[in-house]
Formats: structure tokens, sequence, C-alpha cells
């Protein structure tokens, strides 16, 4: 399989499509998943092309590896979480639909189950207000 260079994350990353960044730095970007599971859920994604784990370069996953860290403790801080889920799909058959390489990044509370992705996108005054948690915790 190939890359799509006009996938969903891939023209965030060129701000043909607005998103509510959280972190950005030379390699990789954060924001809020407009389908959350969870209050808090967001995904983070290498600038570089991949289409998944499966053909990403090691030096690229490096520094994705790294924000994902990074924005999972932020993500546990803001939202009060005793944990954190991380979620990464490789090819349709495992559940990946944007085929650009991603980690989800779920604060989870005992006894709460997570939403169903249910293609209902969320209020963008709510993932606004979210995204600034985290970054507020980032900057903790």
């Amino acid at each position: 399989m190939t890359y799509d260079p006009n996938n969903i994350f891939a023209r965030i990353l060129i701000d043909q499509i607005p998103s509510h960044k959280v972190y950005e730095d030379e390699h990789t970007l954060a924001f809020m998943d407009v389908m959350p599971q969870a209050d808090g859920h967001t995904l983070v994604i290498p600038k570089k092309p991949s289409r998944n784990l499966l053909d990403a370069e090691p030096a690229v996953l490096g520094a994705l590896m790294a924000t994902v860290q990074n924005v999972a403790r932020a993500v546990r801080k803001a939202f009060n979480a005793e944990g954190v889920l991380i979620q990464q799909f490789n090819e349709a058959a495992a559940g990946q639909s944007v085929f650009h390489l991603h980690f989800h990044v779920l604060p989870r509370h005992a006894g709460v189950g997570l939403r169903p992705h249910s293609g209902q996108m969320a209020d963008q005054a709510l993932l606004a207000a979210h995204a600034e948690k985290i970054r507020t915790a980032l900057e903790d």
C-alpha cells in the first residue's frame, strides 16, 4: 500500500483543514480528535509522510514516541485521569481508517467506558477548551 498525500491528516498538516492544536514541533503535531471517545482524546502524528507504523522510518518513530509520551502525561494531568490509553492501528483489517501514522491518546477513568467512534463531530468550543487544558498541562 502507498501513502496518500491527500489524506485528512496530511491536509491538517498544511492547514487545509482546521484543527485544535495541542502541541507542535519540527517533527510532530498533536491535535484534538474531532470524534472523541473520551474528553481529551488527542491524536499525535509525524509530519513526515508515513502510512503507518509498518513503513515509518525509525528516526520518525523516535521523535513521534517522545511526543506521544509528553502528550500522554499532559492529557492525564489535564483530565485528572487515573490512566492513559494509547492506541495505534495498522491497515484497515486492524482498524486503521486514516492512512497517516497516528497515535490516539485517551485519558481513562476506572468504570467509565469509551464513547463509540460514531462519526458525530464534537462541539468545536468544547474541543478548543480541551486543547487549552492540555496545552496548559504541557507548560507545567
